[in-house]
């Protein structure tokens, strides 16, 4: 069985998280979404919309995703959640900002030299993301056609 795992904050659950777990999927035969813990969310983009618990929840939902969990608390390396998933793949949204080559260099130093990295393509739509749901519903709010 190849396992394959995703990553993502999944806030306000759109069609390009949608769109990039079904070509997580694709990729092998059980996937595992991981997604990011609250606290990480706030130091590296926003406070979250949703809670964890929520984000887990509804992701965990999706077709395409056998399980998820909730990742790691900033405070412990991200690194330490392999062992428990054991992927095969780690599935890379097309907005990520994870460096390829960077993650796979670090895999090789920690010894998952057997773990493959695949940056998926991304959704033609224009609304493929949680900041521009937000930015046209408040465009919207305030009078604006876009």
């Amino acid at each position: 069985m190849r396992k394959v795992m995703a990553v993502g904050v999944f806030d306000l659950l759109h069609a390009g998280h949608l769109h990039y777990l079904e070509q997580a999927k694709a990729l092998g035969d059980h996937l595992t979404v991981v997604v990011a813990h609250d606290d990480t969310v706030r130091i590296r983009k926003h406070e979250p919309v949703t809670n964890q618990d929520l984000r887990r929840r509804m992701v965990e939902g999706l077709k395409p995703v056998d399980e998820a969990r909730i990742g790691n608390a900033p405070d412990v390396p991200i690194f330490d959640i392999l062992p428990l998933i054991e992927p095969d793949v780690i599935a890379l949204g097309y907005d990520q900002e994870h460096a390829e080559d960077r993650i796979k260099s670090a895999l090789r130093e920690r010894g998952f030299h057997s773990i493959e990295v695949v940056r998926v393509e991304g959704l033609s739509d224009d609304l493929d993301g949680t900041r521009k749901i937000i930015a046209r519903i408040l465009s919207r709010a305030k009078g604006g056609e876009e």
